[in-house]
C-alpha cells in the first residue's frame, strides 16, 4: 500500500511537471520574441555534442544558448547556419530553439515518466 502511494505520488508530481513544461512552451509560442541565432562550435575542451547558439536580445546584448541534449535530437543545424530562437521579453537568458520538438521535449519526458509511474502503480495494486 505504501509503495503504491509513493509511486502514485511520483506519477502525479511528474504529471504536474509535464503540464508546467507544456504551459511554458505555449507561453513562449504565444508571447515570445523570435530572433535568429547562429550556431557556433563549442570550446575544444568541451566534450558535449552539438553546438551553441549565439543570438542578440531586444537590448542588443549577445547571449549564448546551450540547447543541451535536445539540440542534436531536435534538428540543430551545422555550425555557421542560422536557427530561430524564442525567449520571453523579461527573461532572455531562458531562451529556447523555435522548434516544436525542442519546445516540447521536456514535457514529453515528464509525460512519459508519469505514464510509467501510473502503470507501475496499477501493476503493484494487483
Amino acid at each position: 500500500m505504501v509503495l503504491q502511494a509513493l509511486v502514485i505520488g511520483f506519477g502525479v508530481g511528474s504529471l504536474v511537471a509535464a503540464l508546467r513544461a507544456v504551459l511554458a512552451a505555449v507561453r513562449l509560442w504565444a508571447r515570445g520574441l523570435r530572433v535568429m541565432g547562429v550556431v557556433t562550435p563549442r570550446a575544444p575542451a568541451d566534450r558535449r555534442i552539438g553546438g551553441l547558439v549565439r543570438f542578440s536580445d531586444h537590448f542588443g546584448r549577445d547571449l549564448l544558448l546551450d540547447p543541451g541534449k535536445y539540440g542534436p535530437l531536435c534538428g540543430l543545424p551545422r555550425v555557421g547556419r542560422s536557427v530561430p530562437v524564442v525567449y520571453r521579453r523579461d527573461q532572455p537568458t531562458d531562451a529556447r530553439l523555435w522548434n516544436v520538438c525542442h519546445l516540447l521535449a521536456p514535457s514529453f519526458g515528464w509525460f512519459f515518466t508519469s505514464t510509467l509511474m501510473f502503470g507501475t502503480a496499477v501493476a503493484v495494486a494487483h
